[in-house]
């Protein structure tokens, strides 16, 4: 497939899903939050809960709430749902699959003075989205708790711009109420987005690269996942076309599965050989 058609399959992929999980009309009309039986399930992208259109729950939010309750430290159930994303899809949900991916796409593709292909200590950089995993998504919800035994969804509640562009920003416009309570805190998380928004303007996806805690997840499983990238070596001339098509600057024929990789195909596209495999 032609690089300019798996990026238009790409972006109508991401747009239906987008609209598919965030269907809740009357939510988006007055900022009332749906409370569905939908709720119980959880969207395979980041995916605000309090997102006012939101069917769905977000994994990464869920995961928080499980960690930090007083009846439990863990649950199954959205250990499995990520364990069954992760192994069937890996970073194919990043690629085709998230809401925020959408935003970050279409941000980029917007004119500006430079596009950055990489920042200084890049692989430093890349490794704190396992940071913010690790840190604020699992250790701090479990072990930094109050008098009662509960602990603050940490990265939901002081970092994640998808929660402030898709919940807090449409519920401070639509709720008269929340306008009055948005303090401290919402300013706070309103510039991480705004630093976020105009940063995808200058480097592809950088919450994908350098933040996203899902992505993480999902990267871990990109060697086993059923959906993953095989290089056939006999073919692969080792012209590094794919990495020069990659935007995130990936060296596809030395490493097809990188927990960097969000499959969106535009290596495969642009390899004039056909090396690049799905397997």
């Amino acid at each position: 497939m032609a690089k300019s058609n798996i990026n238009r399959v790409r972006l109508i992929t991401q747009a239906l899903f987008a609209a598919l999980t965030n269907g809740y009309a009357k939510g988006a009309a007055t900022g009332e939050i749906f409370e569905g039986k939908s709720k119980y399930f959880c969207t395979p992208g980041m995916n605000c809960y309090s997102c006012p259109a939101a069917l769905f729950s977000c994994p990464i939010g869920s995961l928080q709430a499980t960690l930090n309750a007083r009846e439990y430290r863990v649950s199954l159930y959205v250990a499995g749902i990520l364990f069954l994303f992760g192994t069937l899809l890996g970073r194919f949900v990043c690629g085709f699959l998230c809401p925020f991916g959408l935003v970050q796409d279409v941000l980029f593709k917007f004119p500006f003075v430079k596009k950055i292909r990489s920042l200084p200590a890049e692989k430093a950089l890349r490794f704190l989205r396992f940071v913010f995993l690790g840190v604020f998504v699992i250790l701090l919800p479990m072990f930094v708790v109050d008098i009662t035994g509960l602990g603050e969804p940490w990265f939901c509640k002081f970092i994640c711009p998808v929660g402030t562009l898709e919940g807090g920003v449409p519920l401070v416009l639509l709720n008269s109420a929340m306008r009055g309570a948005a303090g401290f805190l919402f300013k706070w998380k309103l510039c991480i987005l705004l630093i976020t928004l105009f940063s995808s303007l200058v480097i592809y996806r950088p919450f994908c690269r350098y933040v996203c805690p899902l992505g993480a997840l999902y990267g871990l499983c990109n060697k086993i996942s059923f959906y993953r990238f095989t290089i056939d070596s006999e073919t692969c001339i080792q012209c590094t076309v794919c990495q020069k098509a990659c935007k995130l600057d990936i060296p596809v024929w030395q490493r097809p599965n990188s927990v960097d990789c969000i499959r969106c195909g535009e290596c495969r596209a642009a390899c004039p050989t056909k090396s690049i495999k799905l397997c």
